[in-house]
């Protein structure tokens, strides 16, 4: 599959002939009806697309600051977070209904027992039925989870020693270096409301919320004050006030002063 180019600040919707297209605004949903017609809508319009003749693979890049959403002809519904790459096939075959994932993303799964629903990322495998789970595993990170909020998954570890369980709701599974998994209790759904459009942390540090101001708006920030890193914070923002108003929010608690280099997109913190 031709990789996407990561360089590039919109949503690409990359399909099975190469046929590339850019979608510009921050938000966009991709919809495929049952004839296999792709609808692309944005704030702005609606563009149709052209049916899938043959079972091949579409890909969907979101880049960091922008989410996209995608349902596809089975019913089933994925929120795509920002920084995050999508491969699918074109049309499901009868027996599986397979999706390969390197971000994160939230699912909602269309029930059908005949054909399961398996999610792979490059370190694991989640097959369900029918369910609502979250799944995050960028590429650039360590940290691969599996969340659980409705039925049943089972997840299997694809390095190490390739542990397997069956996930309830209400707990996630994280995958450890040697290919165990480690089931942990979830009792704050908050954090997975981005695909509402909010950043919620609880007793996040500093440097922690950077971070995730980084992927949801697409800049760089680098902390030079050194004595803001000893805080930590509970709240939430909604990513359509921007960054700014999310930065003044800090300044009310602790004192620092930022700089913006917007020819670079960098933030820094003085």
């Amino acid at each position: 599959l031709p990789e996407p180019d990561k360089t590039v600040t919109d949503v690409q919707l990359i399909l099975s002939n190469e046929k590339e297209l850019v979608i510009g605004t921050k938000k966009s949903h991709i919809l495929y009806d049952k004839d296999g017609q792709i609808r692309v809508k944005t704030e702005k319009s609606t563009e149709v697309m052209a049916k899938n003749v043959e079972i091949s693979y579409n890909q969907l890049f979101v880049p960091l600051g922008k989410n996209s959403s995608i349902t596809f002809a089975d019913g089933t519904k994925v929120w795509v977070n920002a920084g995050t790459r999508l491969v699918y096939p074109t049309t499901f075959v009868k027996n599986q209904r397979e999706i390969y994932v390197e971000g994160e993303v939230y699912l909602e799964v269309a029930p059908d027992k005949n054909r399961p629903f398996i999610v792979r990322t490059d370190n694991m495998q989640v097959r369900v039925l029918g369910t609502k789970f979250n799944v995050e595993g960028y590429s650039d990170k360590d940290d691969f989870e599996v969340t659980l909020m409705e039925g049943s998954v089972r997840v299997a570890s694809r390095i190490g020693l390739g542990d397997t369980l069956m996930l309830k709701p209400d707990s996630k599974a994280c995958l450890q270096k040697d290919g165990r998994l480690k089931v942990i209790p979830v009792d704050d759904y908050n954090p997975y409301r981005w695909k509402e459009g909010l950043i919620c942390f609880r007793n996040e540090s500093f440097l922690s919320i950077m971070s995730d101001l980084e992927k949801y708006f697409g800049v760089s920030i680098v902390v030079e004050n050194k004595n803001v890193l000893k805080y930590y914070f509970t709240g939430k923002f909604r990513q359509a006030d921007g960054i700014d108003y999310a930065l003044r929010v800090l300044q009310r608690d602790i004192r620092f002063k930022y700089e913006r280099d917007d020819e670079n997109q960098i933030i820094y913190i003085r």
